[in-house]
């Protein structure tokens, strides 16, 4: 029982931390991100590299994604320019668990009090940067946590029994994943999860990256929701998330085993194999949906292109 608030309060702190890390960054970049967004994306290819560059900035697909359909409601962009920034939202997402897979625990208070110290400074620049400090102080703090109460949680009845149903349903660990991804809206703190456990050995490799898969898809329930009040052009731009990320999935789940032996070729460590395959999975898939985005926007909007009356 101790484990498991303890598990919840980590879970809290990690997504306290992407949120203190996304506001201390966006706020520093925020127009200049958006003018990026409008005005820099004349081609599927230009799209993709600013998708990926602006969300490793701000550390959230969802949250680009979001802004994407702001500007596309507001007609500075069109719903074939946002699909390539989607595309490289996907990619720019994976740099956050990259990031965790450092070993700096030792820099962890040092990180965390040089933030607190720059948020008694009265510039907005220094106060931003000392929000992501201590974003990051309570990430990596978080990420130490959940190595440490991996094992302890998977000597639980319940939670032994979960795992080695998904250690035997590759569909159920992706489900899992979405699941999950979708109630705390966070991918990168499911990946950072499925890191943990399988970092204390509660995980095979191959059902880890069924979760990582499955987060793909949790993941876009934010940009949906953010679409509802939008007009046409802004759920055409949700549903394109949707799609390219239900389909990549689709695409690679009989590839699992691939990627996994892939993940074994590229680290030694088990967290850090997990990271790199996000990071695969994500290039891979974005690269190959890319030369496709026209006919891709052109079948999103046959589907759910209706009167937002009828929809």
């Amino acid at each position: 029982m101790i484990q498991t608030l303890l598990f919840i309060l980590t879970l809290g702190v990690f997504l306290l931390g992407m949120y203190l890390v996304r506001t201390g960054l966006f706020d520093m970049s925020a127009d200049k991100l958006k003018t990026w967004l409008a005005k820099l994306t004349d081609s599927p290819w230009k799209g993709l590299l600013l998708g990926t560059v602006v969300t490793a900035i701000l550390q959230s697909s969802s949250a680009v994604s979001i802004i994407v359909i702001g500007l596309v409601a507001g007609n500075m962009l069109t719903f074939s320019q946002s699909i390539g920034i989607i595309l490289g939202a996907n990619i720019g997402t994976t740099v956050t668990t990259e990031i965790i897979t450092l070993d700096i625990n030792t820099m962890i208070i040092p990180m965390a009090a040089i933030g607190a110290i720059f948020l008694l400074i009265n510039r907005d620049t220094i106060r931003n940067t000392g929000l992501a400090l201590l974003g990051l102080s309570a990430v990596f703090g978080a990420m130490w946590s959940f190595k440490a109460l991996a094992a302890p949680i998977t000597e639980m009845a319940f939670i032994d029994q979960l795992f080695l149903s998904l250690d035997n349903n590759r569909l159920y660990a992706v489900l899992a994943g979405a699941i999950l991804t979708a109630i705390i809206q966070s991918s990168t703190a499911t990946t950072g999860i499925t890191m943990g456990f399988i970092a204390a050995g509660a995980l095979n490799l191959d059902t880890a990256v069924a979760i990582v898969l499955g987060a793909n898809i949790g993941t876009c329930i934010d940009a949906w929701l953010a679409s509802i009040a939008g007009g046409r052009e802004a759920r055409l731009t949700a549903w394109s998330h949707i799609w390219i990320n239900v389909l990549g999935v689709i695409a690679f789940f009989p590839f699992i085993g691939v990627l996994a032996h892939a993940g074994t070729m590229l680290a030694t460590q088990p967290d850090v194999q997990v990271a790199h395959i996000s990071v695969l999975f994500n290039v891979l898939s974005s690269l190959i949906a890319l030369p496709f985005v026209n006919k891709l926007a052109n079948m999103i909007t046959k589907i759910h292109g209706r009167k937002q009356t009828e929809a």
